[in-house]
């Protein structure tokens, strides 16, 4: 069962569509629903409400786990209200039929007014609701494990989620006992107490997060809890639906052997390569002059080649050659690289590099490797070849990210960027292979639309990483983690 989601997307577009035909109708002298204004009255209406729908997402205003409160709201809304200001202005001076007589400004002013007269209560009204502890559902969470925890603080950073947690059950004679980081939630009592505590709290939702479930899961206590209408609910599903990535160090091997959300459809990944087929194909033939100007600009900054090419792993681990811009200084004759972490550093990167990677325009040459299947438009990013062999032995499960062609962009690139440490390497894989499981087209869609919001706008850490960094500091008290991250750190050559 999925948490109740109070999400203003829907209510906010329908809203949205609603007032700029109320302002197109405050500026229309003529008859409105005649077939020769049909395109005209479209336009009036289509592309305002896409221009604030447009803005409101670049500036993270449908994102409830950054925007948590109506305050926050308003800090951000100045900047989307001017964004769509500015493209509502350029759309009404190119077309002037589109807007009132007064001229664009006075156009684009009384459709912002408008919107921001519906908005601002739906806003308010939906940050008040959320409020309401009377429509939150009460969870009671199995289990003082890593992953029970995490799953404690991805309910506090979601609100929107309508959960309340009532307390934790002990998981007393595991492996390994954890201090709880808060004291928020009390600790009902051992595994042996379960009915009891049922009994006298009464909860909504059960979210399983044990340790070692073997021998020790209270399987009649959660039947007669299901049975008397309590929601039973596995945690590592619940922390993948909140976080969008997997609990790597969590899964079990009959997890991944007995799901089929790992296995495509013959159908679907033959339509995943014609996309990226014709994306690729459009891709060299509109950015050619770009490339042409970035290779000269290369050539002109630092010495060396223009292209950076490197072996890496790509579909089921078969090696290719991958092909970018350059954007560092080439290592000097003679001088050893070290690890992949002390040699990507500021100070190896030139000036065009800089900006090659702000923009990801180091990446267009890999519209090559596309049309010669080496990759896909989106995927995993594909392994230096040198280091599958350790990254396999320290990671769990990694192989499975090369189940599927690599690609350009993906899905742990929008959420956590660049990789600066082993940590970093482990946190996109649970990134990676929550990709590889939901994988379909409205998928990539959106991750092409994040791509192109951090190409253009940035990336911002704050709001995006805020429950990412309370993860990884529970992380490094994990034997589980540790385990895996402690190990030798693999020599590489090159930076993805």
């Amino acid at each position: 069962m999925r948490p109740k989601i109070f999400t203003p997307v829907v209510v906010e577009i329908m809203l949205l569509f609603l007032a700029v035909c109320g302002s197109i109708l405050l500026q229309t002298p003529s008859p409105l629903f005649v077939w020769s204004n049909t395109v005209v009255i479209s336009g009036q209406i289509l592309f305002p409400a896409f221009c604030f729908i447009l803005s409101f997402y670049y500036c993270d205003l449908y994102d409830l786990r950054i925007v948590r409160s109506f305050g926050e709201f308003l800090s951000r809304l100045p900047r989307a209200f001017g964004l769509t200001f500015i493209l509502l202005y350029g759309f009404y001076a190119l077309f002037p039929l589109m807007g009132i007589e007064a001229g664009p400004f006075f156009s684009s002013l009384l459709i912002s007014s408008v919107v921001l007269a519906v908005v601002l209560p739906v806003r308010w009204v939906l940050y008040s609701l959320l409020k309401l502890r009377s429509l939150t559902e009460r969870v009671l969470i199995l289990g003082t494990s890593p992953l029970a925890w995490k799953i404690v603080e991805e309910i506090e950073a979601t609100p929107h989620v309508g959960y309340a947690i009532i307390g934790l059950v002990e998981d007393r004679g595991a492996s390994v006992s954890f201090a709880s980081p808060s004291s928020q939630y009390p600790l009902l009592g051992p595994l042996d107490r379960l009915a009891d505590i049922v009994n006298e709290l009464r909860p909504d939702h059960i979210i399983v997060a044990l340790t070692e479930r073997r021998g020790r899961l209270p399987v009649r206590d959660l039947l007669d809890a299901r049975m008397a209408g309590i929601v039973v609910e596995d945690g590592i599903e619940v922390h993948e639906r909140l976080t969008e990535k997997l609990a790597i160090e969590s899964l079990t091997p009959s997890f991944l052997f007995f799901s089929g959300d790992f296995t495509k459809s013959r159908f679907q990944m033959a339509l995943r390569r014609v996309v990226s087929l014709v994306f690729a194909l459009v891709g060299l033939v509109l950015t050619a002059p770009l490339m042409a100007l970035i290779a000269l600009a290369i050539k002109l900054d630092s010495y060396g080649p223009v292209f950076f090419v490197q072996d890496r792993a790509g579909l089921r681990g078969r090696t290719f050659r991958l092909v970018k811009f350059r954007t560092m200084h080439p290592v000097p004759p003679g001088e050893e690289p070290g690890l992949v972490w002390e040699r990507d550093v500021s100070s190896r990167v030139t000036r065009v590099g800089k900006w090659l990677r702000k923009l990801r325009l180091d990446e267009l040459p890999q519209f090559n490797n596309i049309l010669r299947g080496d990759m896909d438009l989106v995927g995993p990013r594909p392994e230096i070849a040198s280091n599958v062999k350790t990254m396999v032995e320290q990671i769990p499960y990694y192989s499975l990210r090369m189940v599927v062609r690599p690609g350009i962009t993906g899905w742990a690139q929008v959420r956590h960027g660049y990789s600066v440490s082993q940590e970093d390497v482990t946190e996109k894989m649970r990134y990676d292979l929550y990709y590889v499981k939901h994988m379909s087209p409205w998928f990539d869609l959106r991750i092409l639309i994040d791509t192109v919001k951090i190409v253009l706008l940035g990336r911002d850490e704050e709001g995006k990483n805020r429950s990412e960094k309370k993860e990884a500091d529970q992380q490094r008290t994990s034997p589980a983690i540790i385990n895996f991250l402690q190990a030798e750190k693999p020599t590489r050559r090159g930076s993805t």
